[in-house]
C-alpha cells in the first residue's frame, strides 16, 4: 500500500496536484507506523555478505542462491528491489 501512494505521489507531484501530495505523504506516515521497522543500509550489506558468505557465491549464476538465502531474512524489512541492486553489485554484476 505504500509502493501504490508513494507512485501516487510522484505522478501528483508532476501534475501539480499539492493537495493530493500532501493526503497521500501523511496516508503514508500513517501506515508507516504500523510496517516493522526497515533495516537499515548496513544491516542490509551484513546481511548480503552473510548470504554470500554462506552460499559460496561468486558470480551472477549465483544470483538465486543469494536471493533464497536472503529474502526470507529481509521480506517486509527492506525494499526487494533495492536488495537485489544489492546482491548484483556484490557478486560483480
Amino acid at each position: 500500500m505504500i509502493k501504490q501512494r508513494r507512485d501516487s505521489v510522484t505522478q501528483f507531484e508532476a501534475g501539480g496536484r499539492a493537495d493530493l501530495v500532501a493526503k497521500e505523504s501523511a496516508e503514508i506516515d500513517w501506515l508507516s507506523d504500523y510496517l516493522p521497522a526497515q533495516l537499515s543500509d548496513a544491516e542490509l550489506d551484513a546481511l548480503v555478505q552473510e548470504a554470500i558468505a554462506t552460499t559460496g557465491a561468486s558470480s551472477m549464476k549465483d544470483m538465486g542462491k543469494v536471493m533464497g538465502y536472503v529474502k526470507p531474512k529481509a521480506q517486509g524489512r527492506a525494499d526487494m528491489g533495492a536488495l537485489s541492486a544489492r546482491i548484483k553489485a556484490a557478486l560483480g554484476g
